[in-house]
């Protein structure tokens, strides 16, 4: 019996048991008829998670019965959960980050969760609360699809570059993304700077990931990127603006305009993805577990390593 190819990367797995809209043509599913929680029986859960690893990001509408106890507990039934290594956890939970975010001031820059560790979340779980009237989007990319899409010259330079990942990097270029920042933004980035990179790390990882589950390659790359090994900050700057480019080209990008109680599951090991920060004065209000991950290894076998962790000194008040 012919083995049947799926006619486009998004197509739905047609064993899976899961009703799966694709949203696009590379990336992104909505699964229906599903009510979250951490009662979920192991053929569902297993459903879920392959559903993630095929379509990259899916979505839950109508969540609203999701409290975070609710939300902590559907995320440990993927792995272990694991709270962010320097951000203090939202209040009253056990490992939940919240992102609660004003006046169009948002992480807007695209990046992969927490890559500047070595085994990074392998998936986060996302919770809207409270969302703008317009704008606030959050938009996911494919770097699965970005790698193959490449040029076979890029594809072989690619293959073989490692990169620095740190979490000490420029906060106000990345925090309001979408305009230049105000003085009071500056002292917001420079506040959440100084929790952020309490512990400064550097890692380095493959360009190319090969993912632990579905052995597809993928681009690794995001704004924890210094620079790549053996090259200076300039060469590395333009060669990031290529490889990153063809990441975010919208043909491997999906698109969300959030509603309260929509819940996003995304595999951290093959996207990138960045909040839209054009919401003005409103508010915006999530909040994420993260999933435990394992050390990536690149198509040499080899694995990533951390090379710096240390902890910087409290600045003194003036």
């Amino acid at each position: 019996m012919a083995t049947l190819v799926p006619s486009y990367p998004n197509a739905v797995d047609p064993a899976s048991p899961l009703t799966i809209r694709p949203v696009t043509g590379r990336i992104g599913a909505v699964i229906e008829g599903v009510t979250l929680s951490g009662d979920l029986d192991a053929a569902t859960v297993a459903a879920i998670e392959a559903a993630v690893i095929r379509h990259k990001v899916v979505f839950f509408r109508g969540q609203h019965h999701l409290t975070d106890a609710a939300h902590e507990a559907f995320a440990s039934l993927f792995g272990d959960p694991v709270a962010h290594p320097t951000v203090p956890v939202a209040e009253g939970s056990q490992y939940l980050l919240e992102l609660d975010s004003r006046e169009g001031y948002a992480a807007s820059s695209w990046h992969t969760d927490v890559t500047f560790v070595d085994a990074y979340p392998k998936g986060s779980i996302l919770r809207a609360i409270t969302v703008p009237e317009a704008g606030g989007d959050t938009v996911w990319a494919n770097g699965e699809t970005a790698y193959e899409g490449l040029p076979e010259p890029l594809r072989q330079l690619a293959n073989k570059l490692w990169a620095v990942h740190t979490n000490n990097y420029d906060y106000a270029a990345v925090l309001g993304a979408g305009g230049p920042a105000s003085e009071a933004q500056k002292a917001q980035a420079a506040a959440h700077k100084a929790v952020f990179a309490a512990t400064v790390y550097e890692t380095v990882h493959p360009v190319v990931r090969v993912h632990p589950v579905s052995g597809q390659r993928s681009l690794l790359l995001g704004h924890f990127v210094r620079e790549f090994a053996g090259l200076n900050k300039a060469d590395s700057q333009a060669l990031y603006n290529v490889l990153q480019n063809h990441i975010t080209r919208e043909e491997n990008v999906v698109r969300w305009r959030w509603q309260p109680g929509e819940v996003a599951f995304w595999d951290n090991r093959s996207t990138q993805h960045r909040a839209v920060a054009d919401f003005g004065l409103q508010r915006r209000t999530l909040r994420r577990a993260t999933i435990n991950g394992e050390v990536p290894v690149g198509i040499d076998g080899r694995q990533s390593r951390t090379v710096k962790k240390e902890k910087q000194a409290a600045a003194i008040p003036a």
